[in-house]
């Protein structure tokens, strides 16, 4: 499917947006306070200035957004599988800042984070199969949850009682 070559279905983009960007909000309002904690951990190398984490996100979540709603549009078998994988990939990513940030269990949230890194993966090949496009936009994603696995690891790591 391309959606150049169709008229573009603007009630299901803004649902895709609000649904992935919302998620996302959602998320970072009721993790606030919590969120102030991760300028007290030590840190490993590498790690970005606070006021990256907002920005990257609303990207990739922006970027989820597109290629769910690509998956959306397109008429293939395996749209509702693929669309179900984003949304338990989507709920997993939801629950993570609870136990990283809220529950400062930062073992576990790397275990979760793991999850979260297979529930992508398999977004991803599934959503490539449908459409290649939107298959590739969620590889920043990928390539920043694995960034994210070194940090929250080093975070372990670092911060161990």
């Amino acid at each position: 499917m391309s959606i150049k070559n169709k008229e573009i279905n603007w009630k299901a983009l803004i649902i895709s947006l609000l649904i992935s960007l919302g998620v996302g909000t959602l998320s970072a309002i009721l993790n606030k306070d919590a969120f102030m904690a991760y300028t007290e951990f030590e840190k490993p190398f590498l790690s970005p200035p606070s006021i990256v984490f907002p920005i990257v996100w609303t990207i990739l979540y922006f970027l989820m957004a597109i290629s769910a709603y690509m998956i959306y549009e397109s008429d293939h078998a395996d749209k509702k599988i693929a669309l179900a994988i984003y949304g338990i990939q989507l709920l997993v990513n939801f629950v993570w800042p609870f136990i990283f940030f809220g529950g400062q269990y930062f073992l576990f949230a790397f275990i979760w984070l793991l999850l979260l890194i297979v529930a992508t993966a398999s977004m991803i090949f599934v959503f490539y199969r449908i459409n290649k496009k939107a298959g590739l936009l969620q590889l920043p994603y990928l390539l920043w949850l694995l960034f994210a696995a070194y940090l929250n690891f080093g975070v372990y790591l670092l911060n161990q009682a």
